[in-house]
Parts: structure tokens; C-alpha cells; sequence
């Protein structure tokens, strides 16, 4: 009896896993057009396309290189505060970015050695972005945890 219980308990772990897809997306690209198409309409599209064959999708965005200007409070006190384009959008880019922290559960993951040289403050990053190490130790940590690697660059 024992070994039918343990038996079964395998076997739902297993399929457990199966249910779920992780991706883990290197975000580098400062350029709002490809930000708002790969990350704020193409995550939603990938969750949706894995909730409708019953599957979850799992994301982490790991953010450094020109991406930093997208996961700030305020831009008034940074080198970002003379971005025309991103100045035109950036009310409405905070907002969508939340959304996919809260409804789709994304981790965002920001590069700290990086945030040194662009001289950005942790008291204006935005809450829920998670302050790592270096941009490298966390897609090595993700992709060690079985995530596929996506990148989106400039």
C-alpha cells in the first residue's frame, strides 16, 4: 500500500511540473517601442497562449544594459530626465509594468553593479522590482532553475 501512495505521489509530481513553462527574458534594450512590444504585449500574449492549453507560464525578467529607465519612480533626478520619447509614455508605462507584477506575477530582477554606474538609487526603483547582485549571477540562477533564456536587446 505504501508503495502505491508513494507510486501515485511521483507520478503527480511529475506531471506537476509539466504544467509549468519558465522563461527567464535578459532585458537590455532602452528602446520604448521594443520594450512595450516584447515585454508589456508579448508576456501577456505567451501567459495567455499557455493558460488556453493549460499550462502556466512562469517569467522572470532580468533588467540591466539601457533597460533601468523603464523601472523608476521618478525620472526628475536621473540622466533619463531629457528622454523625450520615454517622457511622452511613461505614466502609462508605469502603470502597465505594475500590472504585470501584480495579474501576471512577473519577477523583475534588477542588475545592482549597473544601477552603481548609471548612479540610480534603490529608494527610486520601483517596489517590486528585486535588487540582484549582478545582472549575470541572476540568468545564471534562473536559467540554472530551468528557465529557457530569452533575450531582448537593442
Amino acid at each position: 500500500m505504501k508503495n502505491i501512495i508513494l507510486f501515485l505521489l511521483l507520478i503527480s509530481f511529475l506531471q506537476a511540473d509539466d504544467k509549468t513553462a519558465k522563461v527567464v527574458i535578459d532585458l537590455t534594450t532602452s528602446d520604448v517601442v521594443k520594450f512595450e512590444k516584447n515585454i508589456l504585449k508579448g508576456i501577456e500574449v505567451h501567459k495567455t497562449h499557455y493558460a488556453n492549453i493549460l499550462k502556466e507560464l512562469e517569467v522572470a525578467v532580468v533588467i540591466h544594459g539601457g533597460a533601468y529607465k523603464f523601472f523608476l519612480k521618478n525620472l526628475t533626478n536621473s540622466k533619463y530626465k531629457e528622454d523625450k520619447k520615454l517622457l511622452k509614455v511613461y505614466n502609462d508605462l508605469k502603470k502597465r509594468i505594475a500590472t504585470m507584477s501584480d495579474t501576471y506575477e512577473v519577477e523583475f530582477l534588477m542588475c545592482k553593479a549597473g544601477m552603481k554606474k548609471n548612479q540610480l538609487q534603490e529608494s527610486n526603483i520601483v517596489e517590486f522590482v528585486k535588487i540582484i547582485p549582478t545582472s549575470t549571477i541572476g540568468l545564471i540562477d534562473k536559467q540554472n532553475e530551468g528557465f529557457a533564456y530569452l533575450p531582448v536587446k537593442d
